[in-house]
């Protein structure tokens, strides 16, 4: 029921001791605001992490050559070995059922790319056809490399957006012949890819042409795999790695490195990976949430505080009012009402500034891994169910000291 005596006597209280009120709503609002903005900084990190794995298809498995740290099988340490065309049949045939998507690659750096008098240098990768949902590459003018490629060792090349608007300068390249390191290819598509300019300075090139054409042989740079879908990430995690054990044995056994040896063969499960920044991500969210509620305690600890003393400053009129009849529960009631109105008036603003803050700032704040800091409705919420329980709890023990109050003692004071 509304009482508009008890809001009188808040807002007197409020109004006899302005500078008092004003700095204990601060230490609230200022608890609310940096838990708002540092919820919504982690929501950022998650946003970041989370176009990360966007960028490249789900669960890619990649396997890479280097050199030996170990003897085996009398063979001395620090030989480099060379993936080849064989490894990554032999790994079609072991695990061919599991796979969803595969492809090898051989990749070279520095390309000198030429068309009519432009001229650029650019890395080319000869590529299997499924490699471009590896690698998440949109096709936004012709088509992809495809089996006929590579069956005919043809000569034909998709480029990547920034090339064309380089050597183009926006024009269609589709049917138009491009030099690589002085050998003609006919560019046949053109791709965006989600990691930006970045990605879109190569130039794909079926595998077998790459290969005959610069005297490659059957040499692989990088083997990528993708596994089936399951349907919990626990099954995905240990599936894949599995999968990647597996993997890494069968090559080593092939190309005789030991079993132990971390450096001949190496094998990156990002299916692992993205457990661990996820798992990151929720230890810096509860570090936040920590300091943000630490925080908001402090605050509450001032209104608290700040309650006794006005129980203590009214305990005459206190006395009275239990004298004249009131209830403990009424003058509980009394208490809490002011501190519940202060805690939460100060909160909201608190959470009202956060939020401006956000809306506004956030959307000019990016990097690599930090992107669109927010918060959600149901963070926005728990702010403001935490801010009643803050209120109630700051004026919880101050009224239950003023029920206490025997009205003989309260008159007495002075």
């Amino acid at each position: 029921m509304f009482n508009i005596e008890r809001w009188q006597e808040i807002f007197e209280a409020i109004a006899k001791n302005k500078l008092r009120t004003f700095l204990t709503g601060i230490s609230v609002a200022s608890g609310i605001f940096i838990l708002v903005i540092l919820l919504g900084a982690g929501k950022g990190l998650e946003n970041g992490i989370a176009k990360q794995f966007e960028n490249d298809a789900e669960g890619i498995i990649e396997v890479w050559s280097g050199v030996t740290t170990k003897e085996y099988k009398g063979l001395n340490p620090g030989r480099q070995i060379q993936l080849r065309n064989s490894d990554y049949k032999l790994s079609l045939q072991k695990f061919g059922n599991q796979l969803e998507k595969k492809a090898s690659t051989y990749n070279q750096w520095n390309g000198v790319v030429v068309f009519g008098k432009e001229t650029g240098n650019y890395q080319y990768r000869g590529v299997n056809p499924d490699y471009q949902f590896i690698e998440n590459a949109t096709i936004v003018e012709g088509r992809f490399i495809n089996e006929y490629d590579l069956k005919h060792n043809e000569k034909v090349g998709v480029i990547g957006q920034k090339i064309k608007f380089d050597l183009f300068k926006g024009k269609s390249p589709l049917g138009k012949l491009i030099s690589i390191n002085r050998i003609n290819f006919k560019v046949v598509g053109v791709f965006t890819d989600p990691s930006g300019e970045r990605e879109e300075t190569r130039i794909y090139l079926p595998l077998t042409t790459t290969q005959k054409t610069y005297g490659a042989g059957d040499k692989i740079s990088t083997l990528f795999y993708t596994l089936h879908k399951k349907a919990t990430y626990e099954e995905a995690l240990a599936e894949s790695d599995k999968f990647s054990n597996e993997l890494e044995q069968l090559l080593k056994s092939k190309n005789i490195i030991a079993p132990d040896d971390s450096g001949g063969v190496s094998v990156n499960n990002s299916v692992v990976d993205a457990k661990e920044f996820y798992d990151l991500n929720l230890y810096i969210r509860l570090f936040f949430w920590w300091v943000g509620i630490c925080t908001i305690i402090a605050g509450v600890v001032g209104v608290s505080n700040i309650m006794l003393i006005i129980v203590k400053e009214r305990t005459k009129e206190i006395g009275i009012r239990k004298a004249l009849g009131a209830t403990p529960i009424s003058i509980i009631g009394m208490i809490l009402h002011e501190s519940i109105f202060i805690t939460t008036i100060a909160g909201f603003i608190g959470l009202l500034s956060s939020l401006l803050l956000l809306e506004f700032v956030g959307p000019f704040v990016k990097s690599e891994y930090f992107l669109n800091p927010e918060v959600d409705f149901s963070i926005a919420l728990t702010t403001l169910v935490l801010l009643i329980f803050a209120g109630i709890l700051a004026g919880f023990f101050p009224a239950y000291h003023a029920a206490k109050i025997k009205p003989i003692i309260a008159l007495r004071d002075e």
